[in-house]
């Protein structure tokens, strides 16, 4: 599969690069703030980039794998929590509101019939996904399918003028699905980095381990991103996947969220390596299969506030540091142009 990346503009990074080299402050004293500044210089081929329009989708759907005890939540929950992203109460319709984000809501795969509703994209695969720990989470054609709905909501954010991309997630069951694809695209075992999810006990979390061993079983052990996907992924993490893979045919940065995120951004990784350039890290979950993937990708996320809510929480939180990233770099001064005198 070969998916072509837009390329990184190598000259602004190294522009963006010297001109912190000359900000008024220590070298490296703004940490990852500099990082960030520089690896956004490259994605917009400016030496000052800024992020003003970014744009949330969060793609919702069911999980068959929710029969084998994995959640604290019933399936039920999925539908309820859009309407609730719908009429602005959730927390990532709090946080879109204040950072300035677009957004809508994304039905790749929700069992439950919504009603037309602003915000809503109704774009339904299928009423969820098979139960993963018996057979197949989805078809070839349906894997097909989600990604392409990835890619349908990154060409309404490039069309709206965004220039940062947040994909957020909701699906009752989908930290399994999530920590399975981890799990088959890392090698580490389950029982390492299966976490609570919605909030499961112990035995929750052995039953969750247990369940993803069982369907991993079925893969071999070199087994595609695209085969982990449809075999133990979900219809909202495949369009995830898809959503990251347009990001980067485009030229559009994007900001990865927590687990379900990370699983997907570790698949499309997996099908484009160049794709890594295009993505900042939100922050670090509690779930500890996202740990896996930092590890995996030689990645660090910009915040950890001990969160582990999905939606796209995380990242969003993480949108006013990116902002004032690219402020400093661009409006801090110069020790030319502030008269102050450099280290020797």
């Amino acid at each position: 599969m070969n998916i072509p990346i837009h390329p990184l503009d190598e000259q602004a990074q190294q522009a963006a690069r010297a001109r912190q080299a000359r900000l008024t402050k220590p070298a490296g004293a703004l940490g990852q703030l500099e990082a960030i500044a520089i690896a956004l210089a490259g994605m917009q081929g400016r030496v000052c980039p800024e992020i003003a329009r970014p744009w949330i989708s969060v793609f919702a759907a069911d999980h068959g794998v929710v029969a084998e005890g994995v959640s604290a939540f019933p399936q039920a929950v999925t539908a309820q929590m859009m309407l609730n992203f719908l009429s602005g109460g959730a927390a990532i319709s709090v946080l879109a509101r204040h950072v300035g984000a677009s957004l809508e809501v994304v039905d790749v795969g929700v069992a439950a019939e919504l009603a037309q509703a602003k915000g809503l994209i109704i774009a339904k695969v299928a009423s969820g996904t098979a139960n993963l720990a018996h057979t197949a989470a989805m078809t070839s054609d349906q894997l097909r399918q989600a990604l392409q709905v990835g890619e349908q909501a990154v060409q309404r954010a490039q069309a709206a003028g965004a220039d940062l991309f947040i994909g957020g997630e909701m699906g009752i069951g989908n930290t399994t699905a999530a920590t399975a694809v981890v799990a088959a695209l890392t090698g580490a075992s389950a029982a390492e980095i299966v976490g609570a999810g919605t909030g499961v006990d112990e035995a929750g979390r052995a039953r969750k381990a247990a369940v993803i061993e069982r369907a991993l079983a079925r893969l071999d052990k070199e087994a595609d991103a695209m085969t982990a996907m449809q075999e133990v992924g979900g219809l909202e993490l495949a369009a995830l996947m898809g959503a990251y893979l347009a990001c980067g045919q485009v030229g559009l940065p994007v900001v990865v969220d927590g687990v379900i995120a990370a699983a997907a951004a570790l698949a499309a990784c997996s099908v484009a390596p160049e794709l890594k350039g295009w993505l900042l890290w939100g922050h670090r979950s509690e779930e500890p299969a996202q740990q896996a993937v930092f590890a995996a990708l030689s990645v660090r996320p910009l915040l950890d506030l001990e969160m582990r809510l999905g939606e796209g929480s995380g990242a969003a939180m993480a949108v006013p540091v990116i902002q004032l990233a690219c402020r400093l770099h661009g409006e801090m001064a110069t020790f030319d142009e502030a008269g102050v005198s450099d280290a020797h």
